[in-house]
């Protein structure tokens, strides 16, 4: 029964490799198991999370494109609705990529044991429950032309009046 010795970070916490064949008798930080099938299932699953998140983001850019081309167009025929569809999925894509990138960050660090894994897992809970809960409303933007008509009309007025006055010439 062999055992090795491996230092996780910066902090030098000794953690204990295991096969499933041995067994460490101390309190570790982080037990890894060098088992390889679990270490094939460790990297698949992270290359697969990786993928998704490439994946998200290419549909992201793609609807994002596609919002800014219908936006660009000169023809009115454009429905507004399908302008807003595209940016909508665009946001909806770019989330997904994220939420797989934090997804990653947990498939990570499994790698160092279900400890640090457990840990992160809480920690990003945390995070995302901060992230999707707004404590601030969002600002209501109304938009009143018939202000702004009323602002063009004087200007308009002020310019015919200075253009039909006799100028004072000496």
């Amino acid at each position: 029964m062999d055992k090795e010795e491996l230092y996780i970070g910066a902090s030098q916490f000794p953690a204990t490799i295991t096969t499933p064949t041995t067994t460490s008798s101390r309190a570790t930080l982080s037990t890894v198991t060098l088992d390889p099938t679990t270490l094939s299932i460790k990297y698949i699953s992270l290359l697969i999370c990786f993928l998704l998140a490439f994946s998200c983001f290419i549909q992201s850019a793609r609807h994002f494109v596609h919002a800014n081309y219908l936006i660009s167009t000169p023809s009115p025929s454009i429905p507004p609705k399908s302008v807003e569809l595209a940016v909508i999925r665009g946001g909806d894509f770019w989330s997904v990529g994220l939420r797989a990138l934090y997804f990653a960050l947990n498939l990570l660090l499994w790698f160092f044991g279900p400890i640090p894994m457990f840990i992160c897992s809480i920690l990003m809970v945390l995070f995302l429950y901060y992230l999707d809960s707004n404590t601030m409303p969002l600002i209501e933007h109304e938009f009143d032309g018939s202000q702004v008509v009323r602002k063009v009309e004087e200007r308009v007025s002020e310019i015919a009046m200075a253009i039909h006055m006799p100028s004072h010439q000496n």
